[in-house]
């Protein structure tokens, strides 16, 4: 190699350096970790300060179209900020492919229902029993995990996950409790449903009210958890299966079928106040942030999921709901409780759990050691 000056030839290595898979995985773990626990303390902020309160419905809309927005401009990086190469790329994984598309298309379609299902949960359940019942979720997502991607899972590891869903019981248990049933908002699950369709705190209390059915409420719970487990693992497997499309071409296809059901979700639920407030009825600069950063974590799941798996994306979002508990004590005047804490070492106890491979602590096989390495090590394309 012909001699360089020192900025250059440190420059040129560090251009030229490959990123390693294993090291991407964790980063987008940290990442996603953080950015669930911002956007929960930023969503208690914003539904419980003074002022005119946005529409759920429209801000989830306009999170799609800044995920859009973004991807887009990625697309056009990736393809060397050529205009012609971009729209080459976008019309042949796009338009050109109509079946790959509509693959996408059947995770869209299940996030619909498994949302109707948990308004209907939600609607039917006091909010302790359908936390319980959705942390269900973790365990319907490893089963898809083992019977579609074929995903071996040791017995520690699914130990792992028992004391994870325990974890998050007592988490969520310990909220519902101690917030009293005038501060509830962001922590119970039924609250949550009722915001998430823009329905004022009173409408909710009275849907809530007089007709429930228990059993029609778990049995929508149940339905959830298993779409959700489907769902997660289902775009988990068209993210891996096809290398020559990018996560971004991915999140393209999945933002152009979401946006349609997102506008007809908008109108159908808050169709009204729409027409009487106006669409954007509420937004302000903080309001901008929280859109963008949901659609941020939108971006980071993809990675997550492409990298990781929906497993380690459980322990992450779990985690998160810990280190919001925790910041609510200095920020929200969250009180610290038993179970609380007993919750808490749970979940920490799971992702140490679910990390220790007890075949490891014995004798392994030169071989055997290098294969692994290898196989973990995987490099990805250089930046």
């Amino acid at each position: 190699m012909p001699l360089l000056p020192a900025p250059v030839y440190y420059r040129y290595r560090f251009r030229n350096r490959p990123v390693n898979a294993n090291t991407l995985k964790y980063i987008s773990l940290l990442t996603l970790t953080l950015q669930n626990a911002i956007l929960g303390l930023s969503m208690r902020y914003a539904r419980t300060r003074p002022g005119d309160i946005f529409l759920s419905s429209t801000a989830v809309l306009m999170a799609e179209f800044a995920k859009l927005i973004t991807c887009l401009i990625l697309v056009f990086n990736e393809e060397g900020k050529d205009a012609q190469k971009f729209v080459r790329s976008l019309h042949k994984s796009i338009i050109a492919n109509p079946m790959d598309t509509l693959k996408v298309c059947v995770p869209s379609l299940v996030y619909i229902v498994q949302n109707n299902l948990l308004y209907v949960s939600a609607s039917h359940l006091d909010a302790a029993t359908y936390q319980v019942t959705y942390q269900l979720k973790i365990l319907t997502t490893a089963m898809f995990a083992v019977v579609i991607l074929r995903r071996r899972l040791l017995q520690t590891q699914w130990g792992a996950l028992v004391l994870l869903v325990m974890g998050i019981v007592l988490v969520q248990l310990a909220q519902t409790d101690g917030s009293g049933a005038g501060t509830a908002a962001t922590t119970s699950a039924s609250s949550a449903a009722k915001a998430a369709s823009g329905l004022a705190a009173p409408d909710a209390a009275a849907l809530a009210g007089p007709v429930q059915n228990r059993m029609l409420g778990l049995w929508a719970a149940l339905g959830a958890c298993f779409l959700s487990g489907f769902a997660g693992i289902y775009f988990e497997k068209i993210l891996k299966s096809a290398d020559e499309i990018s996560v971004w071409i991915r999140n393209v296809q999945l933002s152009l079928l979401s946006i349609p059901f997102g506008l007809i979700t908008c109108f159908l639920n808050d169709g009204s106040r729409i027409y009487d407030q106006g669409f954007f009825h509420g937004y302000d600069l903080f309001v901008i942030y929280l859109v963008l950063l949901q659609a941020g974590g939108g971006l980071i799941v993809a990675v997550v999921v492409k990298y990781a798996d929906n497993i380690l994306k459980g322990f992450a979002t779990s985690l998160a709901i810990i280190i919001s508990c925790v910041a609510s004590i200095y920020i929200f005047d969250f009180n610290l409780t038993l179970q609380f804490s007993a919750g808490a070492a749970l979940v920490i106890a799971s992702i140490f759990l679910y990390g220790y491979d007890p075949a490891r602590s014995g004798s392994k096989p030169m071989s055997a050691s290098l294969s692994n390495s290898s196989a973990e090590e995987k490099l990805l394309p250089r930046v």
